[in-house]
Protein backbone atom coordinates (compact mmCIF):
# COMPACT_ATOMS: atom_id res chain seq x y z
CA UNK A 1 0.00 0.00 0.00
CA UNK A 2 3.22 2.28 1.12
CA UNK A 3 4.39 1.88 -2.38
CA UNK A 4 1.13 2.62 -4.42
CA UNK A 5 0.28 5.56 -2.39
CA UNK A 6 3.64 6.77 -3.01
CA UNK A 7 4.10 6.03 -6.56
CA UNK A 8 0.61 7.87 -7.04
CA UNK A 9 1.57 11.20 -5.06
CA UNK A 10 5.23 10.94 -5.46
CA UNK A 11 5.08 11.14 -8.86
CA UNK A 12 2.45 14.07 -10.12
CA UNK A 13 4.60 16.82 -9.02
CA UNK A 14 7.69 16.33 -11.59
CA UNK A 15 5.19 15.15 -14.40
CA UNK A 16 2.81 17.90 -14.21
CA UNK A 17 5.54 20.69 -13.54
CA UNK A 18 7.21 19.24 -17.00
CA UNK A 19 3.65 19.05 -18.90
CA UNK A 20 2.52 22.59 -17.73
CA UNK A 21 5.75 24.29 -18.20
CA UNK A 22 6.72 22.91 -21.57
CA UNK A 23 2.95 21.81 -23.79
CA UNK A 24 4.73 18.48 -24.63
CA UNK A 25 3.12 15.53 -23.91
CA UNK A 26 6.59 13.32 -24.95
CA UNK A 27 8.54 14.93 -22.30
CA UNK A 28 5.77 15.08 -19.69
CA UNK A 29 5.82 11.31 -20.66
CA UNK A 30 9.89 11.24 -20.18
CA UNK A 31 9.21 12.74 -17.01
CA UNK A 32 6.79 10.51 -15.20
CA UNK A 33 8.90 7.34 -16.92
CA UNK A 34 12.19 8.38 -15.32
CA UNK A 35 10.40 9.18 -11.76
CA UNK A 36 8.31 6.39 -11.72
CA UNK A 37 11.64 4.01 -12.26
CA UNK A 38 13.72 6.27 -10.10
CA UNK A 39 10.79 6.64 -6.98
CA UNK A 40 10.36 2.24 -7.41
CA UNK A 41 13.91 1.54 -7.33
CA UNK A 42 14.47 3.71 -4.15
CA UNK A 43 11.11 2.73 -2.22
CA UNK A 44 12.37 -1.55 -3.31
CA UNK A 45 15.71 -0.18 -1.65
CA UNK A 46 14.62 1.61 1.28
CA UNK A 47 12.16 -0.88 2.38
CA UNK A 48 14.55 -3.96 1.74
CA UNK A 49 17.27 -2.09 3.36
CA UNK A 50 14.97 -0.96 6.52
CA UNK A 51 15.15 -4.17 8.30
CA UNK A 52 16.12 -7.82 7.60
CA UNK A 53 12.87 -9.22 9.58
CA UNK A 54 14.62 -11.14 11.89
CA UNK A 55 13.53 -8.38 14.62
CA UNK A 56 10.28 -7.54 13.34
CA UNK A 57 9.26 -10.58 11.74
CA UNK A 58 8.21 -8.35 9.02
CA UNK A 59 9.51 -11.16 6.14
CA UNK A 60 12.17 -11.37 3.51
CA UNK A 61 13.66 -7.83 3.24
CA UNK A 62 13.89 -9.18 -0.92
CA UNK A 63 10.31 -9.70 -0.90
CA UNK A 64 9.49 -6.88 1.16
CA UNK A 65 11.53 -4.31 -1.29
CA UNK A 66 10.23 -5.98 -4.62
CA UNK A 67 6.79 -5.43 -3.71
CA UNK A 68 7.04 -1.87 -2.53
CA UNK A 69 8.86 -0.92 -5.11
CA UNK A 70 6.99 -2.57 -7.94
CA UNK A 71 3.82 -0.90 -5.80
CA UNK A 72 5.92 2.17 -6.31
CA UNK A 73 6.54 2.07 -9.83
CA UNK A 74 2.57 0.94 -10.91
CA UNK A 75 1.66 3.84 -9.07
CA UNK A 76 3.31 6.75 -10.70
CA UNK A 77 3.26 4.62 -14.45
CA UNK A 78 -0.50 4.86 -14.38
CA UNK A 79 -1.08 8.68 -14.88
CA UNK A 80 2.21 8.56 -16.94
CA UNK A 81 1.21 6.39 -19.97
CA UNK A 82 -1.40 8.80 -21.02
CA UNK A 83 1.00 11.13 -22.12
CA UNK A 84 2.09 8.81 -25.05
CA UNK A 85 -1.11 10.70 -26.57
CA UNK A 86 0.55 13.15 -28.57
CA UNK A 87 -2.11 16.18 -28.07
CA UNK A 88 -1.25 17.87 -25.12
CA UNK A 89 -4.86 19.07 -23.78
CA UNK A 90 -5.99 14.84 -24.45
CA UNK A 91 -3.10 13.96 -22.51
CA UNK A 92 -3.58 16.53 -20.00
CA UNK A 93 -7.58 15.37 -19.54
CA UNK A 94 -6.80 11.49 -19.64
CA UNK A 95 -4.26 11.87 -16.68
CA UNK A 96 -6.31 13.83 -14.97
CA UNK A 97 -8.78 11.12 -15.06
CA UNK A 98 -6.34 8.71 -14.40
CA UNK A 99 -5.39 10.02 -11.08
CA UNK A 100 -9.02 10.01 -9.95
CA UNK A 101 -9.32 6.24 -10.89
CA UNK A 102 -6.34 5.78 -8.80
CA UNK A 103 -7.65 8.28 -5.84
CA UNK A 104 -10.81 6.22 -5.77
CA UNK A 105 -8.97 2.94 -6.00
CA UNK A 106 -6.24 3.66 -3.40
CA UNK A 107 -9.21 4.40 -1.20
CA UNK A 108 -10.85 1.26 -2.02
CA UNK A 109 -7.49 -1.00 -1.29
CA UNK A 110 -7.57 1.73 2.29
CA UNK A 111 -11.34 0.38 3.10
CA UNK A 112 -11.26 -3.03 1.81
CA UNK A 113 -8.20 -4.40 3.70
CA UNK A 114 -7.12 -2.09 6.35
CA UNK A 115 -10.48 -1.49 7.93
CA UNK A 116 -10.41 2.45 6.65
CA UNK A 117 -13.60 4.27 6.15
CA UNK A 118 -13.41 4.87 2.40
CA UNK A 119 -14.36 8.17 2.80
CA UNK A 120 -12.09 9.31 5.30
CA UNK A 121 -9.67 7.45 2.85
CA UNK A 122 -10.44 8.67 -0.34
CA UNK A 123 -10.08 12.62 1.69
CA UNK A 124 -6.70 11.79 2.83
CA UNK A 125 -5.48 10.99 -0.20
CA UNK A 126 -6.67 13.65 -2.41
CA UNK A 127 -5.44 15.85 0.35
CA UNK A 128 -1.91 15.11 -0.75
CA UNK A 129 -3.19 14.75 -4.50
CA UNK A 130 -3.95 18.50 -4.52
CA UNK A 131 -1.15 19.45 -2.42
CA UNK A 132 1.53 17.90 -4.63
CA UNK A 133 -0.64 19.01 -8.03
CA UNK A 134 -1.34 22.81 -7.01
CA UNK A 135 3.03 22.96 -6.11
CA UNK A 136 4.03 21.32 -9.66
CA UNK A 137 0.84 23.69 -11.09
CA UNK A 138 2.51 26.45 -9.86
CA UNK A 139 6.74 25.32 -10.70
CA UNK A 140 5.43 24.57 -14.06
CA UNK A 141 3.54 28.04 -14.83
CA UNK A 142 6.37 29.73 -13.23
CA UNK A 143 8.59 28.33 -16.34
Amino acid sequence: MTGLIDGSLSTLAPIFAVALATHRSHYAFLAGLATAIGAGVSMAFSEGLSDTGEVTGRGNPYLRGSITGAGTFCGGILHTLPFLIPTYNAALLVAVVAIGFELVALAWIRSRFFGAGFVRSFVSVTVGGAIIASMSAALGAAA
